[in-house]
């Protein structure tokens, strides 16, 4: 039992630590050719997009939240 845990956190030690390596040569790719850029860029506007339409979920909950007071 003991044995397979070990093994296990030795399997995953090494794919961790593959997937670090490939991250970073793909990012240096991608800062080389200038498109981290754009993908940062898309990340941001997606990012915001949501917090906005979060923030106006909120507002229009808040008005029938007010609404549903009011009629009681």
């Amino acid at each position: 039992m003991i044995r397979n845990r070990i093994s296990l956190v030795c399997v995953l030690t090494l794919l961790v630590q593959q997937m670090a390596f490939a991250q970073q040569a793909s990012g240096d790719f991608m800062r080389s050719i200038g498109r981290i850029y754009v993908v940062v860029a898309v990340i941001l506007i997606i990012f915001f997009g949501i917090v906005l339409f979060l923030i106006y979920l909120d507002r229009k909950l808040t008005k029938l939240e007010n609404q549903i007071k009011e009629n009681e």
